[in-house]
């Protein structure tokens, strides 16, 4: 397929001078689109009659040719449909307060099966199986099949033509191959330094998770493989006939893989491991659970060193609030899954030695500009230096990608709200929910709809996995998924040795193994690194290593009882990264799902651990998935466990990684409950904490508050629970449900100071108001409340500091924040979620902070802090803390707590909150106002069923 035609603002002969430029070089970049007569399959019913709507901004085409790159920097102009759903989206924040039922669509797009005919843009065949039919609103792949290997081809043709060059990286970064395919850029040797040890794998590993699921999946494995070779030959022929036809993304020429003139060079061919490197990154991104066991164990010896074992462990449990009994739960009716928990008296837990503890080295061998941001720009062709440097700060700046964190703040995204019908006006469920998983330009995701023999379903599938549609609406159902994060990997403590019998040192590559002095397996990437018009990054080049064990990849070393042991990781996917795909196809054949029973069955075949959630026009239902292992009796899952046969996981074979899991009946599970929320908040009853921080205030209330008032009047529509979500996603969490507490207890006195009086007034009328973070008026780049947000942004860091840090300590207060941050704002100073990021106030002190103050206040507490720390107790001393760190907190200028970046300048607020599309590709996007909403959302409501 050529590239799409753009429009643009600027003068034709702006335009002409750009193609003629790059034309200037031999690229000839247009071409003619393959087309050919198909078959047409059989029509489908569509069962929700126009009501269902999705959005993904900021569009769906996500490949750009060189011509489309250097227009983009040079007159701002973008490819069709590279942009067309990012008003909409944004424009839900001033849009949402008088939307109907019927203003949906101007927010979302029409998400029905098909293509009218009046509204088609263009039809591609490549394949007389199947066409591809593109609408000419937003441009979305709607694959229809005969046959299903056409179907498949299909998908992955589509998939081709809008995410090839994002393909292309990620099957690299799932590699640890990323500097050696896009340049040496410091936060690309991050990305790749962070996602490889976490999934790192042989070439034969991959294929042997290839086969796993051919040869240990019966019929449906063995279709599910059938179904991916046919999708990467779709990709292929793609990929030949955009190379062919030099219409293949411009940034293979930008990174040097291809010859602009001579069209010399290769994308090279996608195999069916490439799907497994890439579903090892999704998976890790948004999948996983648990880890972090000796950070845990650090911040737990802290607290035993300063109050002593009983007590100092007493007090970090009251920390690691593991089943809070006052936190926000998914499933509210009582019902409870226990999983995880603290066992009674534990056994096997092997704590380090204080001060003992390394990090495991992963570099190795630098060489040149590893480790630096040192730069070395090539003399770029003249027609190419709008484009140059454009990869400098890396294909994914740091701290854009979710999964950044480690441990108990691994990056855990996506909101889920849904109505049972006894509480909506029609009768039938509605449902407001996506992944939240972040922002970028392309997106991570592509829309598509698929329509083939025992495949029928429109939604998003992950750019290089898109055999099925992994969340989106099947003929009469629809489903979302957010990130659960329970507890699906453990640290395991091998005691080192050595082969001679010698004794053994911290360094060791040998462990004891059931009694064996076993060699760890070492397993290493290297990479290299010259600049290019994309990255200016100097030469350069090192060498990342790994050891691998019976008990999963080193990650840290120490002493246990004097004796050198490793800590490793292991998680129950590990070896398994795409086994899920088995769930996912049973999600997209409507002979499986049926109702919300047969969902749930199907959703209990994928392996990560995800939270679904399901309507159709009868039932609202919730099943959380993942492979829970089954731990033996008295084992913590919260801290290291030693590796011996006693407290390995049951049935643990590590030669395939596999174990004994909890049965479907132990996993949180709900169907027909009155409404169901979720924003990774706590599932269930007894389903213990994997980390720090579900606790009293998490950011699932501000759904929750609202939907249970929606119940409560009854009635609900689709717009109305779109109202709620888009309520909340503006909504500082720390001015609703934090600062009424703050407020009563500075209150508890009058405030005598006129100045700071004045600070508590705009403080309260900003609560009064919503406490959100909103532009007074569209376009303003202002916000209402501007100056109140600033001293909470301000304000939140210094008083938690002052609350806690005295009666902690420096070392205690350090360690627990080691675990959990104390604040998430939208802000680009603040939390682990990096700037521009959208998602914000997942990770906090919140509930410290809650429970803190209300045992100051005297207010019954559930689940209390062990020691109250705020004021030492004392509710006169706990004010003069606040209002000090208030007065502080006033008199910082916005400069300070807004400070420049490459987006904004000094003190912009709205700047600083607003989320930016992460430019993947050549391709870059204006900045939108913030939201902390789902970045694939869908608005559903089925009136009928088959």
């Amino acid at each position: 397929m050529p590239p799409r035609t753009g429009t643009s603002a600027r003068t034709g002969k702006s335009r002409a001078a750009m193609i003629a430029a790059v034309l200037a070089l031999g690229a000839s970049l247009l071409a003619t689109a393959p087309h050919a007569g198909a078959a047409e399959p059989d029509p489908v019913t569509d069962y929700c009659q126009g009501q269902c709507d999705d959005i993904l901004p900021p569009g769906e085409n996500g490949n750009a040719t060189l011509v489309d790159i250097l227009g983009n920097k040079a007159f701002g102009t973008h490819p069709a449909h590279s942009d067309d759903q990012l008003d909409r989206y944004d424009g839900l924040v001033a849009g949402h307060t008088g939307l109907t039922d019927q203003k949906l669509t101007d927010f979302f797009n029409d998400a029905s099966f098909g293509v009218a005919k009046d509204q088609v843009e263009s039809v591609t065949s490549p394949r007389n199986d199947v066409t591809i039919t593109r609408d000419k609103v937003s441009g979305v792949p709607h694959i229809k099949g005969t046959t299903r290997y056409g179907t498949e081809f299909g998908a992955g043709f589509a998939a081709g033509q809008d995410r090839l060059w994002l393909m292309d990286l990620f099957r690299h970064i799932g590699r640890g191959q990323l500097t050696s395919f896009a340049g040496g850029a410091l936060a690309n040797q991050g990305l790749e330094q962070q996602f490889w040890p976490q999934a790192p794998y042989t070439e034969a590993d991959l294929q042997a998770q290839v086969e796993y699921i051919r040869t240990h999946e019966g019929a449906r494995g063995e279709q599910a493989m059938a179904d991916a070779q046919a999708y990467v030959d779709g990709i292929n022929s793609y990929r030949d006939k955009s190379k062919k036809g030099r219409y293949f993304p411009g940034e293979y020429v930008l990174t040097g893989k291809i010859d602009a003139i001579t069209n010399v060079g290769e994308i090279q061919p996608f195999e069916l491991t490439d799907l497994i490197s890439i579903a090892s990154v999704v998976g890790g991104q948004f999948g996983g659970g648990g880890g972090g066991e000796v950070q845990a164990a650090l911040s737990l010896l802290s607290a035993q060193q300063k109050y002593g074992v009983a007590e100092g462990t007493k007090v970090w449990e009251s920390f690691r609030q593991r089943n809070d009994p006052e936190a926000v739960l998914t499933v509210h009716d009582g019902t409870s899954f226990p999983y995880a928990g603290k066992p009674g008296k534990a056994v096997g837990t092997a704590l380090p030695d204080p001060g003992s503890v390394t990090a495991e080295p992963l570099i190795h061998d630098r060489t040149g500009s590893a480790g630096t941001d040192a730069k070395a720009p090539v003399k770029a062709p003249a027609a190419l230096k709008k484009a140059q440097g454009m990869y400098d700060d890396g294909v994914i700046p740091e701290g854009s990608l979710p999964g950044s964190g480690s441990g108990a703040q691994k990056r855990g995204m996506s909101n889920a709200l849904l109505v049972s019908g006894q509480h909506t006006a029609s009768g039938n469920p509605v449902a407001v929910f996506g992944p939240q998983t972040g922002y970028f330009a392309p997106q991570l995701m592509m829309l598509q709809e698929i329509q083939g023999p025992g495949i029928s379903a429109r939604g998003v599938s992950f750019a290089g996995v898109g055999m099925y549609i992994q969340m989106g609406r099947g003929q009469d159902y629809a489903w979302s998924a957010t990130s659960a994060g329970q507890d699906i990997t453990d640290t395991y403590t091998v005691e080192l040795c050595e082969p001679d019998g010698s004794a053994p040192t911290k360094n060791s590559t040998h462990y004891l193994d059931h009694g064996d002095c076993a060699a760890m397996e070492k397993l290493e990437r290297t990479n290299s690194w010259s600049p290019t018009v994309a990255d200016s990054t100097a030469k350069g080049s090192y060498r990342m290593q790994v050891w691998r064990t019976g008990y999963g990849v080193v990650t840290h070393r120490a002493t246990v009882d004097g004796k050198p042991v490793a800590y490793t990781s292991l998680r129950t996917t590990y070896r398994h990264e795409a086994d899920s795909i088995i769930g996912f196809q049973m999600l997209n054949d409507p002979s499986y799902v049926t109702d919300a029973a047969s969902f749930q069955k199907a959703a209990s075949n994928i392996d990560y651990a995800f939270n679904w959630f399901y309507a159709d026009s009868r039932t609202a239902a919730f099943y959380n998935s993942g492979m829970n292992p089954v731990r033996a009796p008295g084992v913590d899952p919260a801290l290291p466990v030693k590796a011996e046969k006693a407290y390995e996981w049951q049935g643990y074979d590590p030669a395939a990684n596999t174990a004994d899991y909890t049965p479907f009946a132990e996993h949180p599970h709900s169907s027909g409950q009155d409404y169901y929320v979720s924003w990774n908040n706590k599932q269930a009853q007894g389903y213990a904490s994997a980390g720090f921080g579900l606790s009293a205030v998490h950011r699932a209330d501000l759904l929750d508050e609202r939907v249970s008032k929606l119940v409560e009047e009854g009635g609900v529509t689709r717009a109305s629970l779109t109202r709620a979500m888009a309520d909340a996603a503006l909504t500082d969490l720390r001015g609703e449900q934090l600062l009424p507490e703050l407020l009563k207890v500075i209150r508890s006195q009058p405030v005598t100071d006129p100045e700071l009086n004045a600070v508590v007034q705009q403080l309260d009328s900003w609560r009064a108001a919503g406490a959100q973070r909103k532009e007074s008026s569209p376009g303003s780049h202002a916000y209402t409340y501007a100056d109140a947000v600033r001293i909470m942004d301000a304000w939140w860091p210094k008083l938690i500091d002052a609350e806690f840090k005295p009666g902690l300590g420096d070392d205690l207060y350090g360690a627990l924040t080691a675990n959990l941050a104390t604040d998430e704002s939208p802000a680009a100073s603040h939390g682990p979620s990096g700037a521009h990021s959208g998602s914000a106030f997942q990770y906090g002190w919140w509930g410290f902070a809650d429970k803190d103050l209300r045992q100051v206040l005297g207010q019954p507490v559930k689940g209390p802090l062990a020691r109250t720390y705020c004021g030492n107790g004392d509710l006169s001393s706990c004010r003069a803390a606040l209002l000090s760190t208030l007065k502080q907190a006033a008199a910082v200028p916005a400069a300070e707590v807004y400070p420049a970046d490459d987006n904004c300048k000094a003190g912009e607020e709205w700047c600083t909150d607003s989320i930016i599309h992460r430019a993947l590709g050549g391709i870059g996007q204006k900045a939108i106002h913030w939201q902390n909403r789902p970045t694939y959302q869908q608005v559903v409501e089925f009136p009928a069923h088959r």
